[in-house]
This record gives structure tokens, C-alpha cells and sequence, in this order.
């Protein structure tokens, strides 16, 4: 945790909250994108729609706001892809880096937490944050029960996020 950071994403999971210090000293760019799409409500209403147990979960698709569109789940981004960030900050557990595709510019609005140690993404995603609060409510989502989408990864019962807020430390409720 670095105490000179004051701004933080909150997560309002229907698991509880997730608080995540953002490093823009580490990669600018997609804090600032992450930033922008939390305070637009991009992330409002939208779910953890892959989970893979003892790697990571996943979200931040806005097509996951429409039951009808499950079959589209992971593939849905803000319109635009931003440039990859990587950085000699490791994949541990708690960490925040971006989803993409194969191609390292085509993050966008999809997000992923680590649930434990991934050394295998180092260099290769961008990390930008790291949990500082809810590492509970991050874990219970790690267990939920998956079954179904890609690679059985999909949760049985939706988890929602509710929201993505940008608050200050104090806000946070962060000493």
C-alpha cells in the first residue's frame, strides 16, 4: 500500500466491497481510462462473468448488463482499445491488471483480479492497482460455483457490480 496515493476504486460487489488503490505512476493511461469509465457509470450493473478458481475473475463488460446478450459475455469493450502498459510490478494475489485479446493494445474496459499468484502475466498485462480492502469479498467471489461459458468459468448465479466509484482514501475508509 503507498500512503501517497489518495485516489481509490471503490467495487460494489453483491458480495460486499472491494477496495483498490490505483497506481498511475505505474501505468498513466489505464488508470486514467479506468478512472473515466468508473465516473461515466460504465461499470454500473454489469458482473464478474468469468471466475476461474484459484487464478482470477473477471469483468467489466458492458454487455453483461443484458441477460439476452450471454452468449457475447467477454467480448464487449467501450468502443476503443488502449495502449498496453507493462511495468516489473508482478501478478500477485489482489492485484487489478486489464483483460484483452491476444494483441497487447486491445484492452479496453475489461478488467481482472488476481486470486493468487500468476508470475506467468508478468510483462504481459498491464497491472494498475492492487487491492487494499475486501480481500474477503474478493476471496468468497473466487469460490463462488462456476459452470457454464468458455472453460466452465461462467458463475451459476450472477455477481454483480453494482457500481465503480473513484473516491479519496479517507473516503475509502483507508488509513
Amino acid at each position: 500500500m503507498d500512503d501517497s496515493i489518495d485516489e481509490m476504486a471503490v467495487i460494489s460487489t453483491g458480495q460486499g466491497e472491494i477496495v483498490v488503490e490505483l497506481w498511475d505512476d505505474v501505468a498513466p493511461g489505464t488508470v486514467a481510462n479506468f478512472k473515466e469509465l468508473a465516473n461515466k457509470s460504465f461499470y454500473d450493473g454489469t458482473c464478474f462473468h468469468r471466475i476461474v478458481k484459484g487464478f482470477m475473475i473477471q469483468g467489466g463488460d458492458p454487455n453483461t448488463k443484458d441477460p439476452a446478450l450471454e452468449d457475447d459475455w467477454g467480448t464487449g469493450n467501450p468502443g476503443y482499445q488502449i495502449d498496453a502498459e507493462f511495468s516489473d510490478r508482478p501478478h500477485v494475489k489482489g492485484i487489478i491488471s486489464m483483460a484483452r485479446s491476444s494483441d497487447p493494445n486491445s484492452a479496453g474496459s475489461q478488467f481482472f483480479i488476481c486470486l493468487k499468484a500468476a508470475s506467468f502475466l508478468d510483462g504481459e498485462y498491464t497491472c494498475f492497482g492492487e487491492v487494499i480492502k475486501g480481500m474477503d469479498v474478493l476471496e468468497t467471489l473466487g469460490d463462488v460455483p462456476c459452470g457454464g461459458g468458455g472453460e466452465g468459468s461462467r458463475p451459476e448465479e450472477r455477481q454483480d457490480v453494482m457500481s465503480i466509484t473513484i473516491v479519496s482514501r479517507e473516503d475509502a475508509g483507508v488509513e
